[in-house]
């Protein structure tokens, strides 16, 4: 609750900034060519971790949102509230670190959280593998609410991530959506996710 609470008060601050915002934006995001050009310095880690709180519109921010509330608070039951914090911050580190690695020499800023939401999926699938995600399945005229197995509705999304992303490579110019970071994130879930949970928990129909 609180890290959702946090995105949306820096994106109504955001709104606030109206013709000064890109200015907020480059000083607070990771640009990738600054990173690749200098290296780790203390200014770049702390860009890392505000580029996690910043987003590029009602869409993007909500969109996240989403995602974060009905995923994030299983995985929190099973991590705690610090563990989970560390886990969020360094999911989200590391798949800032995967999209520069394929655009190391971009000047658009890189800011969301999705990379780090990306990672909590990834946990989610490890500990929740046989959840129920309540999903809005639009067929033809009909729009019918199915519960399906998260195994098969993450598999699904980071399928189409690594396409998306595959497909990006072509075009170096084409990173509106930062795939890779959430490729990254979500691998970085899945291989870290027991290093941070503790007791095993129920299962979950989410929605």
């Amino acid at each position: 609750m609180l890290l959702i609470i946090i995105n949306l008060a820096v994106f109504g601050y955001e709104v606030y900034l109206g013709r000064y915002l890109d200015e907020f934006i480059f000083s607070h995001a990771v640009i990738p060519i600054q990173l690749s050009s200098v290296g780790m310095t203390a200014d770049q880690l702390v860009r890392l971790t505000t580029a996690m709180f910043l987003h590029g519109g009602w869409f993007h921010v909500l969109s996240n949102m989403l995602y974060l509330w009905i995923f994030g608070d299983n995985v929190e039951d099973r991590m705690g509230h610090f563990r989970y914090l560390v886990f969020y911050l360094l999911t989200g580190y590391i798949a800032t670190i995967a999209h520069i690695f394929y655009y190391p020499f971009s000047n658009s800023p890189l800011i969301g959280a999705s990379g780090a939401i990306a990672g909590i999926l990834g946990a989610y699938l490890i500990l929740y593998p046989r959840a129920k995600v309540l999903t809005l399945v639009f067929l033809f005229i009909f729009i019918q609410i199915i519960p399906i197995p998260a195994v098969i509705f993450l598999g699904l999304w980071f399928v189409l991530q690594i396409l998306s992303g595959v497909a990006g490579l072509t075009d170096q110019t084409a990173q509106g959506v930062a795939f890779w970071a959430h490729i990254g994130g979500f691998i970085a879930g899945i291989l870290l996710v027991k290093l941070f949970s503790r007791s095993k928990d129920r299962d979950y129909v989410n929605y």
